[in-house]
Order: C-alpha cells, then sequence, then structure tokens
C-alpha cells in the first residue's frame, strides 16, 4: 500500500503516550503532520522529534497538529518524551497496521544485511482528511523548516 498526495489518509486509532489514544477523525478541520520514524532515542529521530518541539509555536500559529510514530511501546514514547520535552503527541503503533496502511514498512539494508523497518516519512493532512504533500526517505537537515512552509501554504 502506498499512499500519495491528492488520496484520503488512512483512518487510524493508535495508543500514545501519557495513556491517551490519537485517532484521524478526532482531528477534522485541524491540519495534521504525522511523522513516521524508526525508534525513540535514536540520533536522527531524537533531532527530527527535538526539530519538531523547537518549532512548535510556528506550528500552534497555524493550527497544526503533529503526531510523531514509531512501532515503541507507550512507556518508550513516554520515556523519549519526558527526557527531550517533546511538546506533541507520540503515537505507537506495535502492530505496525498503521505503518503498513501509510506504506512505510519496507525493506532496509544496513552493512549488508536486510531487515523490515519504517522508512522516515511525513504526511500532511488537511483538515478535510486529504494528503496534501508527501515527504519520503526524509533527510532530517531541513525538514522540519520544509514541513512547516507546506502548512502555511494550505
Amino acid at each position: 500500500m502506498n499512499v500519495n498526495e491528492g488520496d484520503k489518509a488512512p483512518e487510524f486509532t493508535m495508543p500514545t503516550d501519557g495513556g491517551g489514544s490519537v485517532s484521524l477523525k478526532d482531528m477534522k478541520g485541524k491540519a495534521v503532520v504525522l511523522y513516521f520514524y524508526p525508534k525513540d532515542s535514536t540520533p536522527g529521530c531524537t533531532k527530527e522529534a527535538c526539530g519538531f518541539r523547537d518549532l512548535m509555536p510556528d506550528f500552534s500559529k497555524v493550527d497544526a497538529e503533529i503526531i510523531g510514530v514509531s512501532r515503541d511501546s507507550v512507556k518508550r514514547h513516554d520515556n523519549f518524551k519526558a527526557k527531550y520535552e517533546l511538546p506533541f503527541l507520540l503515537a505507537s503503533d506495535e502492530d505496525g497496521k498503521v505503518c503498513e496502511s501509510y506504506g512505510v514498512w519496507v525493506e532496509k539494508s544496513m552493512y549488508g544485511k536486510k531487515f523490515m523497518g519504517i522508512e522516515r516519512a511525513t504526511f500532511l493532512i488537511d483538515g478535510k482528511g486529504k494528503v496534501q504533500k508527501v515527504w519520503r526517505k526524509v533527510k532530517v537537515a531541513g525538514h522540519v523548516e520544509d514541513v512547516l512552509e507546506a502548512v502555511k501554504a494550505l
């Protein structure tokens, strides 16, 4: 499954840090930045999360919700969020169903070994549930600023 610009965003409900849950249907009327990342507390993922944290006041001005998604447990998300003071939701997709529905659960390769993992990707979903922009194989440097500019253009 692959989600492209112009598609209706696949619906989801996932547990979040702090014992809550998040559903796309509950975000109607707001822009949603849904970003998928491989693992809590790894260098690239930490840098990306802190980038969203640092620009959170700008995202708030344009009424955008940010949701970070990985297959880490809620407990790991709680620890990651507390350590880096992340002011947005971290959703736990432990069974990988949301990752699969967005097409980010892919075969990866490192040091000649192949394995399945999350491809770093971001989806900008408008208030009507339509995917407005997709970033795949994200390079962390400059990415958060690119996402913010796209949200402002909605």
